[in-house]
C-alpha cells in the first residue's frame, strides 16, 4: 500500500512546479545541503500552513523522471557525523522531526522522496541555524525577518488535533479504524447508511481530510476520540491511552493489585472508566424507599470531571506520556502531561483555558464533560458535600497533578 500510495503522490507533486515546499533533484546528495533543506522545508511547510514538504530526487527541473542511484541509507564522506542517514540527520535537526526517506521503484524510473513534516514547535535548525526557503535559494532564517515573522504567526495557531494520524486510507479503512456508531450516538445524530455521507459528517468535524486521489487521512483528533485501538496509530499517539494502576498500599511501593492501559479513544471510554474506577472504590448501601442505593467513598461527578480534565487539557507535545489515574488505599491520584495553562491557586476563579479546543469542543458536544467552565467547581462543591478533604492540586514542569 505504500508503494501505491508513494507512486500516487510522485504523480501528484509532478504536475505541480517546484516551490518553497517541493525540490526536485538529479543526484546532488551532499550530506551538508540535505540537512539545510530539511531545516528550510520544514519551516517553510510551516510558513504556508502544509504538514509536508518534499524533496525528490531522478526529478530534473521539468518535473520529468529520469532516475536515480542515490542510497539514502550510504555514507556520503569520510565524516560519520556527515552521514545523511536518518539517525544521524534526525540528531543534527533542532528541535527533532520526521524525515522520511523513501526509495520508490515509479513505473518511469527510481526515485527517491524525502518526506519532511512542518515545524510544530519552534523554527527547525541544522546545525544551530535555522534556514528557510526563497525561490530556489535556502539562505539563513534570520536574514528574512519577514518570514521569521509569519513562521512565528503560524507556531502560535498550531493545533495537534489537525496532525496526520493516518494516511492513504480507503472509506472502508477509515471506517475500520474509527468507531463511527459511537461518533453519531454521542453527537446525537442520525447515523447515515452510505460510507460517503459518512465521511462527509467526519470531514465537516475534522476527523478526517482528504488525502490524494480517492483516499482519506485520519486526523488527530479523530483517532484521539474515536479510535477503537490507538495501538493501530504509531507509538506517540497509543501512548496517550489513559493508563489505571491500583495499589494495595498507600504508596507505589506496595504491590499492585489492577493495571490496565486503555486502548480505545477517549469517546468511547470514559464513560466506562469512570465505571470502573467507581466500582474498585470502597462503598457502602443505604436502603432508599424501593431499592438500595450505592454510596461510593468519592463523589462519581468529581472523578468524571477530574478525568476529562486530565483528558481535554493535557499537552499533546509531551511525548511518551499519557493520562495516568492511580488509586490508593487513601487516595486517588490523577496526572496528565503538561504544566496548568492556569495557577494551581486560581483553579477556581479563573476561566478553564484549553490547549486542545477542537478536543474539548468535540467532547462538550457530546456531553463527556461540563460546558461552562464550572468543572472545578463541581468538583470541590461535590467534595465539600461528602465531608472529604480539599482536593489538592499540584503543577510540576511537565505535568498536572490532581
Amino acid at each position: 500500500m505504500c508503494d501505491t500510495r508513494d507512486i500516487a503522490l510522485i504523480d501528484t507533486l509532478l504536475r505541480e512546479e517546484e516551490s518553497e515546499c517541493l525540490e526536485f533533484k538529479v543526484n546532488n546528495t551532499d550530506p551538508d545541503l540535505i540537512g539545510k533543506l530539511c531545516s528550510a522545508l520544514s519551516n517553510a511547510a510551516r510558513i504556508h500552513n502544509k504538514s509536508y514538504a518534499y524533496v525528490l530526487w531522478g526529478v530534473d527541473d521539468n518535473g520529468s523522471i529520469i532516475g536515480t542511484d542515490f542510497n539514502p541509507d550510504t555514507i556520503a564522506s569520510d565524516t560519520s557525523d556527515r552521514s545523511i542517514r536518518k539517525l544521524k540527520l534526525a540528531k543534527l535537526l533542532k528541535p527533532p522531526i520526521n524525515c522520511d526517506f523513501r526509495a520508490v521503484e515509479h513505473p518511469s524510473g527510481r526515485v527517491v522522496m524525502l518526506e519532511i513534516s512542518a515545524t510544530s514547535i519552534s523554527p527547525t535548525e541544522f546545525r544551530g541555524t535555522a534556514y528557510v526557503r526563497i525561490g530556489s535559494a535556502t539562505p539563513k532564517l534570520s536574514e528574512h525577518m519577514n518570514k521569521m515573522q509569519t513562521l512565528i504567526k503560524n507556531l502560535q495557531t498550531y493545533t495537534w488535533e489537525s496532525d496526520i494520524a493516518k494516511s492513504f486510507l480507503s472509506a472502508g479503512e477509515v471506517l475500520h479504524y474509527l468507531d463511527h456508531q459511537s461518533y453519531f450516538k454521542l453527537t446525537k445524530q442520525a447515523q447515515p447508511q452510505i460510507e460517503s455521507e459518512i465521511l462527509q459528517y467526519f470531514e465537516s468535524d475534522k476527523i478526517i481530510e482528504k488525502d490524494i486521489d480517492d483516499k482519506w487521512n485520519i486526523l488527530n483528533l479523530g483517532a484521539i476520540l474515536y479510535a477503537k485501538n490507538l495501538n493501530n496509530f504509531d507509538q506517540s499517539l497509543a501512548r496517550k491511552g489513559v493508563r489505571f494502576v491500583a495499589y494495595s498500599g498507600n504508596n507505589r511501593s506496595t504491590k499492585t493489585i489492577d493495571n490496565k492501559d486503555g486502548s480505545k479513544g477517549y469517546a468511547m471510554s470514559l464513560e466506562g472508566l469512570v465505571k470502573y474506577i467507581n466500582n474498585l472504590l470502597p462503598s457502602s448501601e443505604t436502603i432508599g424507599e424501593i431499592y438500595r442505593e450505592k454510596d461510593v467513598v468519592f463523589p462519581q461527578i468529581a472523578i468524571r470531571e477530574l478525568v476529562a480534565n486530565a483528558l481535554i487539557h493535557q499537552d499533546m507535545m509531551v511525548k511518551g506520556a499519557g493520562p495516568l489515574i492511580e488509586l490508593f488505599n487513601d487516595r486517588l491520584e490523577i496526572t496528565n502531561p503538561g504544566s496548568s495553562l492556569n495557577p494551581e491557586n486560581r483553579m477556581i476563579d479563573m476561566p478553564p483555558i484549553s490547549r486542545n479546543e477542537k478536543l474539548a469542543g468535540l467532547m462538550r458536544r457530546m456531553g463527556l464533560c461540563e460546558e461552562l467552565g464550572s468543572g472545578i467547581d463541581k468538583v470541590v462543591f461535590s467534595v465539600e458535600e461528602s465531608q472529604l478533604p480539599a482536593p489538592k492540586f499540584q503543577i510540576h514542569n511537565e505535568s498536572t497533578h490532581v
